[in-house]
């Protein structure tokens, strides 16, 4: 390993422009491949991508690249969830006890936008569009493409190849497809899809609702989300079965069983979306799934990150964040191991691999608690209690989804363990009405405290830890 190595990264996605603007910033000379147009002077993500959420994890790699105040400039806070219900009753959830914890709303456009912009600035990067890899020879760090633009095909040799090329990953499938060691793949896919449309805003240019949080109408088997933008609409996505379920995407095939369907289930939601019928059918059906695979690495020639390693359905808000970890972490191993680039990957991996393999079960649990489980009675107890013991205990309690989405320096398998205890212990504390009787809030916390504990060790004991 030496800064004279020539770094080839596919992929000038979130991921791929923040490992190019970071690697610059260490010195190494880096070419990114990018199969779209340059999305700074091509519209290419319109109902293409879902809203992101910018939190802790994501904003601490911002900040080791030194783009974190330029992030934040383009954020719009949320607080918490606002919840519809189908009556079009609303009630509020706070994300967090602290009152300086919230998750953002950001244009993943504009802030990929801003990731190139400051990753060119370094005159040892350069990056290419319309260049679509095909193929990568892992054993030669050969990759070759194929030019939108002259439909020529061409090969580039690199010494080390990274693959943030996306869930699709050409890199990814190349480790397989070459059969040169033992690699494990899986994709599992949600039976829901998604599709986005638009709450424009007013005459105004304001909000039409409330712009501090993040709506959901759930529904139990399907949901409806929006997020605000910066120009006063709402990025809106519709969660539903592809074809399962009384209501589907397969079956919603008329103006007239749209517009039924959203007055039905979704009606305060209808009223703010003029073009429904048009939007529903021009905008396109994505698909959700997980994919997890091993080793991410091969040899000291190539190494998979991002969506490409790790890819996550939506729910948890961390699919960018965990993505943005991946160069964080990669980071600090360059730290440790610099001079070696397969120690540097075998490190990387042994220490990322578990944390990643969380976070995508976590978002698959967060699904259902979106959809369903934020209108149960007991689970809105429980918050209610969750937020009481953060706001009076803001350095000793926090709840699953803060060690998530709010502590930067706990891993998410840590926190997936330990949050899930904790829900475990308080929603059988409710729900069995333990703390009826419990009016001081220490007395709560040392209950709960034990309770996790408790818990922690049974699951330690059968092996679930």
């Amino acid at each position: 390993m030496n800064k004279k190595d020539n770094i080839l990264i596919i992929g000038a996605g979130l991921c791929g422009s923040l490992l190019a603007l970071r690697l610059a910033q260490r010195g190494y000379k880096v070419s990114v491949y990018e199969s779209r147009p340059d999305l700074r002077i091509t519209d290419i993500s319109a109902g293409r991508s879902i809203n992101l959420a910018l939190s802790d994890r994501g904003f601490k790699a911002l900040r080791l690249a030194g783009v974190e105040k330029k992030a934040r400039e383009i954020c719009i806070p949320m607080y918490g969830r606002l919840i519809h219900d189908i009556e079009g009753n609303t009630f509020a959830s706070n994300y967090s006890g602290r009152a300086d914890e919230y998750i953002n709303s950001i244009s993943r456009g504009d802030l990929n936008g801003i990731l190139l912009t400051e990753a060119e600035k370094h005159e040892n990067v350069t990056i290419h569009f319309n260049a679509k890899c095909t193929s990568v020879d892992i054993e030669n760090t050969i990759a070759h493409f194929k030019s939108y633009t002259t439909k020529e095909e061409f090969s580039v040799d690199a010494d080390i190849i990274f693959g943030t090329d996306g869930a699709g990953s050409v890199l990814r499938k190349s480790y397989y497809l070459e059969k040169k060691f033992l690699f494990s793949y899986s994709q599992n896919y949600l039976t829901h899809g998604y599709k986005e449309l638009e709450i424009p805003a007013d005459k105004n240019g304001k909000h039409q609702i409330s712009k501090d949080h993040l709506h959901i109408w759930p529904r139990g088997k399907y949901m409806l989300i929006a997020l605000p933008n910066l120009d006063g609409s709402f990025t809106v996505t519709l969660f539903l079965g592809h074809e399962e379920g009384e209501y589907n995407f397969k079956e919603l095939d008329s103006e007239e069983k749209i517009k039924n369907f959203f007055q039905k289930q979704f009606p305060d939601a209808l009223e703010f979306i003029p073009n429904i019928a048009e939007e529903f059918a021009n905008n396109p059906t994505g698909a959700l799934g997980t994919v997890k695979c091993s080793p991410w690495y091969y040899k000291g020639n190539t190494l998979l990150m991002g969506d490409a390693a790790h890819a996550v359905v939506p729910f948890y808000g961390q699919g960018m964040n965990a993505s943005f970890e991946d160069v964080t972490v990669l980071d600090e191993v360059l730290n440790e191991h610099e001079g070696d680039w397969s120690v540097v990957f075998k490190a990387y991996q042994e220490r990322r691999k578990q944390n990643a393999d969380a976070i995508g079960d976590l978002a698959v649990e967060n699904y259902y608690e979106m959809r369903d489980h934020v209108a149960n009675p007991i689970f809105k107890e429980k918050r209610k209690l969750e937020m009481a013991l953060e706001e009076k205990f803001p350095n000793d309690y926090f709840s699953k989804y803060s060690m998530v989405t709010f502590n930067e320096n706990i891993g998410y398998h840590e926190a997936m363990t330990k949050g899930r205890a904790q829900d475990k212990a308080l929603l059988n504390m409710v729900a069995h009405h333990d703390l009826d009787a419990i009016s001081d809030l220490n007395e709560v916390l040392k209950k709960v405290q034990e309770e996790t504990n408790e818990i922690l060790e049974e699951d330690k004991v059968a092996g679930l830890k």
